[in-house]
């Protein structure tokens, strides 16, 4: 049946417009998340407290947007939540989660200023250092380590 139905798809020579179309409407859907380490001056790491989640401290993040390249995603919802202003450089770790259909990318970055402002979805922010990290789930304690293994020198 699916070699048929693949025959009559490109029997129909459709212009690629109907093709995103027909492959948007006929395969799975992914979310996209993105989430950023962003450090300050003092190479301390940024966390917030999300009035929606089990564990109320985390890394900052979100979901992309269609069009939206995942940088500019986590430096939108960063400033959306917080009034923070950072730099999301570099790509530190993707990862999919096989009980959803859900790619997560991390990002590294900095804090360039802002004033933080409190949102319906962010409470409270914080500087940790490593040795006075609050309670965090252990994949983000593992992106944690990673990042500042790659930010201290060899």
């Amino acid at each position: 049946m699916k070699t048929l139905l693949v025959k009559i798809y490109k029997a129909l020579h459709l212009s690629k417009k109907w093709q995103l179309f027909i492959m948007r409407f006929s395969q799975t859907r992914f979310l996209v998340g993105v989430t950023g380490i962003i450090f300050n001056d003092q190479r301390e790491i940024l966390l917030f407290k999300h009035t929606y989640r089990s564990h109320a401290w985390s890394l900052p993040g979100g979901y992309l947007k269609s069009g939206e390249h995942p940088k500019e995603c986590l430096e939108r919802e960063i400033k959306e939540e917080s009034g923070f202003v950072v730099s999301v450089d570099d790509s530190l770790k993707t990862r999919t989660d096989r009980d959803s259909a859900r790619l997560d990318l991390c990002y590294t970055g900095v804090l360039i200023g802002g004033d933080f402002i409190p949102s319906h979805e962010v409470s409270e922010f914080g500087f940790f250092t490593l040795d006075n990290l609050p309670l965090l789930r252990k994949n983000q304690l593992f992106l944690i380590d990673q990042a500042t293994k790659e930010l201290s020198p060899n």
